[in-house]
């Protein structure tokens, strides 16, 4: 099909994952290319038997077939110099493109998957969940961002089909990430647990790309479980698919039956069970290549920014129309159309494997990250100097709940971070809200404090924790739920609820969730497992995760996501005991002191912990607050007796997650964030005016 150069023919090395690449050796008549990335001409995968294209071969030189060159090197040789440009037609073939994201719910197996699609097509990873980058995500084993990468797929017939995989996060609190990025993709790939079956993840993420018009394929993965019911939740996700309004096409949906772990896929459950071809082929013929014009002005829609230090901002999206070349003037345009900024193209970037590829030339169709413009933002529009018009973009679901960002003002402030001002904490913010399309944030009118508004306390958590290892210093108050006015009525979020739990712990389930206003929809029992389903208000969820946990002994799981809105409910019947907070003068607390404390409730620092006068050192055992002591030392005088010193020992003290502390910090108190330290304290440090504005009804 495609003939190797000359001096490229007969020179082989072998690289660590053992693959027979072609590399360039210098010859008088070629000079060695630089910074060229090694292409392969075919890779076999051992013992799974699927071809796979790592990238094209090289062709001859001919006029028109130079794309690879231009696309795989980032500096052109004296042959290439001298050749015509590129016209569209020597690019990837637009019906050689498939774009398709990966939906699921969470831990039912899409990064798993993608390893193993990228593993097959001859990447060489190194390590599981190569997709989950993110340190956060090493450390919590979940998604948290979505992300794009390829990989080029030789079918039976011979032709080489360049397939854009996008993973995305199976929490509901990012499904912000889920919506934004359907707007650049053909297909989905809906991942299910031939287990747990459809849960509350999986009809949001279906829901959403129902709507836009997109047709799904089924991926019952984990089919190799004992526990599997294949048959049953087949027929679960078909009444998922009819309840959320699917056209007869959406329906027709095609299934392949997998073990993301063990690496295979099969069309049927009785075929053979070697490798992933089968749903390597079912991508190919099931998700449309995309209606685009390459002859049409340049247009892109921005649906992710990442910073690069040396580039700046970089912009990803699908071309929608038209081919942009580095050196190409473009603009961007808001998404009511104002031109927020014009400048050049400098950069071009394309997935590959784990790798940013740089190009000369993209054309319609493909996933691409650019440079050249600074001031865009998500849902903004690249895009030529004669367009005016943007691109439109799907909706973002509102946020539910938010937190109070301000600066630290504990007597330990400065000691720890180093972005410490209100304007720093303001610029990361408004950073965030620039990338991050399901946060908002709202100025206070003193422009010290800062409402950030999200999806769940996982989210806003994610955001803490980053900020928090980046140096800054700073307090959040508890969060809260947003509510909305539409006619006069009061409106809240409501959120289905799905528990999986044994059967022994439902009754203490549906007492707790009752009294948070919770109804409930359903009730299953599977053998000693029962899953209840409620509807209920999001802030009857505020603070119930670790409540959950307690109550199950860890044996159990709780999902939930946004169901729409509903009139308020009424007050919530729920309580937390007082506090124990400490008074007296900044210094250490001392194991004689809380050997005292400890019989009044549950501490949670040991002895030579940092203390100050207003910091909540534990939890009283009886309702309001209880002022202790935490500094207070034995008494040392010089005279002697026969009594020995009594040897003290503690229990260990309650240690609370930066979630759990989210959830459990009451209406007067904040949370103090520094780089080593996690503190709950009151709001007024000063128990005297504590005092006065609880006898004013304030907090």
């Amino acid at each position: 099909m495609f003939a190797l150069r000359p001096s490229l023919r007969n020179a082989t090395t072998k690289l660590s994952s053992a693959r027979t690449l072609t590399t360039a050796v210098p010859s008088p008549v070629r000079p060695l290319l630089r910074n060229t990335t090694v292409v392969p001409a075919r890779i076999q995968a051992q013992r799974l038997g699927v071809l796979m294209a790592q990238a094209h071969p090289w062709r001859t030189a001919t006029a028109g077939t130079q794309l690879l060159r231009r696309c795989y090197s980032m500096d052109a040789t004296q042959e290439e110099a001298s050749t015509p440009a590129l016209t569209v037609e020597d690019m990837m073939p637009v019906e050689n493109i498939r774009n398709i994201a990966i939906i699921a719910h969470v831990d039912h197996g899409k990064t798993s998957l993608v390893d193993k699609l990228l593993s097959q097509s001859g990447e060489a990873l190194g390590s599981t969940r190569v997709m989950d980058s993110n340190t956060l995500e090493k450390e919590r084993g979940i998604t948290i961002l979505s992300k794009v990468t390829s990989v080029v797929y030789n079918t039976k017939d011979d032709k080489s089909v360049k397939i854009n995989i996008v993973d995305t996060p199976g929490h509901a609190d990012f499904g912000g990430e889920v919506e934004r990025i359907l707007s650049m993709v053909d297909g989905v790939a809906l991942i299910v647990d031939a287990s747990e079956g459809p849960m509350t993840q999986t009809k949001f993420v279906l829901n959403k790309a129902l709507s836009i018009g997109l047709r799904p394929l089924v991926v019952l993965n984990k089919v190799d479980r004992p526990t599997s019911r294949v048959d049953e939740v087949d027929g679960l996700l078909l009444d998922l698919f009819g309840s959320l309004g699917a056209s007869d096409e959406q329906m027709d949906y095609p299934i392949v039956y997998a073990s993301a772990k063990e690496g295979w896929a099969t069309r049927g459950m009785d075929e053979p069970r070697e490798n992933m071809k089968a749903l390597f082929d079912l991508i190919v013929e099931h998700v449309p290549s995309p209606k685009v014009d390459r002859l049409d002005t340049f247009k892109m829609l921005v649906t992710q920014i990442d910073s690069n230090p040396y580039l700046g901002k970089c912009f990803l999206g699908k071309i929608t129309g038209g081919t942009i070349k580095i050196g190409d003037k473009m603009q961007a345009l808001s998404p009511e159309g104002k031109q927020t900024e014009s400048g050049r193209v400098t950069k071009i970037f394309v997935r590959r494997g784990l790798e940013m590829i740089p190009v000369s030339e993209a054309g319609a169709g493909d996933i691409v990250t650019v440079t050249g413009v600074a001031n865009a933002t998500v849902n903004s529009t690249l895009c030529d100097l004669s367009v005016t018009e943007p691109l439109p973009s799907n909706p973002i679901d509102p946020p539910t709940i938010a937190m109070k960002f301000s600066v630290n003002d504990s007597p330990y402030a400065g000691e720890e971070g180093k972005n410490l001002t209100s304007n720093m904490i303001r610029e990361r913010l408004m950073k965030e809200a620039e990338t991050n399309v399901a946060l908002q944030v709202v100025e206070s009118e003193n422009k010290e404090a800062f409402e950030v508004r999200g999806r769940g306390e996982l989210q806003l958590g994610v955001l803490i924790e980053t900020m928090r290892r980046e140096g800054y210093e700073l307090s959040v108050s508890p969060p809260r739920v947003v509510f909305k006015e539409e006619k006069g009525e009061r409106l809240e979020p409501i959120e289905e609820v799905t528990i999986d739990v044994a059967s022994q712990y439902t009754g203490t389930i549906i007492e707790k969730l009752s009294k948070r206003k919770a109804e409930m929809k359903s009730f299953d029992e599977n053998g000693d497992k029962t899953r209840i389903v409620f509807e209920c208000p999001t802030r009857g969820l505020l603070g119930y995760s670790a409540e959950f946990k307690n109550d199950t002994s860890g044996d159990g799981t709780l999902n939930h996501t946004f169901l729409g809105y509903a009139p308020f409910k009424g007050g919530l019947d729920r309580s937390r005991k007082g506090s124990l907070v400490a008074m007296g003068t900044v210094g250490s607390a001392t194991s004689y002191a809380l050997n005292l404390i400890e019989p009044r409730g549950k501490l949670f620092i040991r002895p030579g912990d940092k203390v100050y006068a207003g910091m909540v050192i534990g939890e009283s055992s009886r309702t309001g607050d209880l002022e202790v002591n935490p500094t207070r030392a034995k008494q040392v005088t010089n005279i002697r007796t026969v009594a020995k010193d009594e040897n003290i020992i503690l229990r260990p003290p309650v240690e609370m997650s930066l979630e759990s502390m989210i959830s459990y910090i009451a209406g007067d108190e904040v949370l103090e964030i520094t780089q080593s330290s996690l503190r709950i304290r009151k709001r007024e440090l000063d128990p005297n005016k504590r005092r006065q504005n609880q006898r004013s009804g304030r907090d």
